[in-house]
């Protein structure tokens, strides 16, 4: 998940969180058994700590969409689906 992380801040590339987050998610559950169950745990507190933070910066704003479409794509990478389902066009394929 750090891989993946660190690939999305590098790249900097539009639209292309939700590829990220599915990404992280299918490698940490490829990696072990508990691998999916560690992915789960690290992606709900890291939503549930922007959700806090975002409430303090934004008030009750739609910040809540991108948290869904963001848990969405954890789930399809933890599940084992492809994560290049929600490759954006034009990013570069070293990601």
């Amino acid at each position: 998940m750090w891989r993946a992380y660190s690939d999305m801040r590098e790249a900097n590339f539009k639209n292309s969180n939700k590829y990220f987050h599915a990404h992280g998610n299918y490698d940490a559950a490829q990696r072990r058994p508990g691998g999916a169950w560690a992915a789960k745990v690290i992606s709900n507190a890291r939503e549930g700590s922007q959700r806090v933070t975002d409430l303090f910066k934004f008030g009750d704003s739609s910040h809540g969409v991108d948290s869904r479409a963001g848990q969405a794509a954890n789930e399809w990478g933890r599940s084992g689906k492809d994560p290049n389902h929600f490759r954006p066009a034009g990013l570069p394929y070293k990601y």
